[in-house]
């Protein structure tokens, strides 16, 4: 039995335009024709087309289609062993991004909402580049610190990002000050003005050892979207984030090396419990 192109339209579910498309690409051209001249379909072009459709439906282009299709006993099982771990690799990014926007979602509902003249009051220079916000969130997807810190952030209330944008002001006019006056980058000046940024990012958002600070710094030298995160473009220097970076690793150093008696006072022990358990 024969069918037109239009009766294997309508019950395949695509458009005479895509067979016309598939018959001009060489993947599917129909066995027969009308007296007419219109194409005609027998059972046989039914079952490549269902097997085309399928393919298609698993993100197959066209190309590969028809190179499976030249030799299907050997070619088959390979594209489709490598399409399912595209596939399953695609399903956990999509769910990470599910994740990042639930939270994010979460943070909009409990956060703190400030108009622009509040906005630039508590955050002055510092802005947060999205690309960056959310390929960190990616990356840090399955930090319980990440969920944490995403958690006390939408807690925080104006007044408490007031304090803690004030904190980080007072500590980067120091820290420019150090690199301005040429203090060397793994001099007890600059490391503990290292250790008062792991401090407060442990006091405001959560728990942060040298060696999750120490990553935090990488960052910073590597990526001017992160450092831009505690010091504006406008008032950066070249070279400071790696001065940064190299005096986290020094002070996370020193700190890993320090005997208990060498410890901060208590009230720093308190804002970083993670460190004494």
């Amino acid at each position: 039995m024969s069918y037109s192109v239009g009766q294997v339209s309508a019950f395949a579910g695509v458009t005479v335009r895509t067979l016309h498309h598939y018959d001009k690409a060489g993947l599917l051209s129909p066995s027969g024709r009308s007296r007419a001249g219109y194409r005609l379909y027998d059972e046989a072009d039914l079952v490549r087309l269902q097997q085309i459709l399928f393919y298609r439906e698993l993100g197959f282009p066209l190309d590969e289609i028809a190179e499976i299709f030249k030799d299907p006993q050997a070619n088959a099982l390979d594209h489709l062993r490598a399409r399912q771990e595209q596939l399953t690799a695609e399903i956990a990014r999509l769910r990470r991004l599910s994740e990042v926007a639930q939270r994010a979602i979460e943070v909009r509902r409990t956060g703190v909402e400030l108009t622009p003249q509040e906005r630039f009051e508590v955050f002055g220079e510092i802005t947060a580049d999205l690309s960056y916000a959310t390929e960190a969130a990616l990356k840090w997807a399955d930090s319980p610190g990440q969920r944490e810190a995403m958690a006390r952030a939408g807690a925080h209330t104006k007044e408490d990002w007031r304090q803690l944008m004030g904190e980080a002001t007072a500590w980067r006019a120091e820290l420019l000050a150090a690199f301005d006056e040429g203090e060397p980058s793994e001099g007890e000046r600059v490391m503990d003005l290292a250790e008062e940024h792991r401090l407060h990012i442990s006091r405001w958002f959560t728990a942060c050892p040298p060696a999750m600070h120490r990553r935090i710094a990488d960052d910073f030298a590597a990526d001017p979207r992160a450092f831009a995160l505690v010091v504006p473009p406008a008032r950066q220097r070249p070279g400071l984030a790696a001065y940064l970076c190299k005096a986290v690793h020094a002070n996370a150093a020193r700190r890993t090396d320090a005997r208990p008696t060498d410890a901060r006072p208590t009230d720093a022990r308190r804002a970083d419990p993670e460190e004494h358990r």
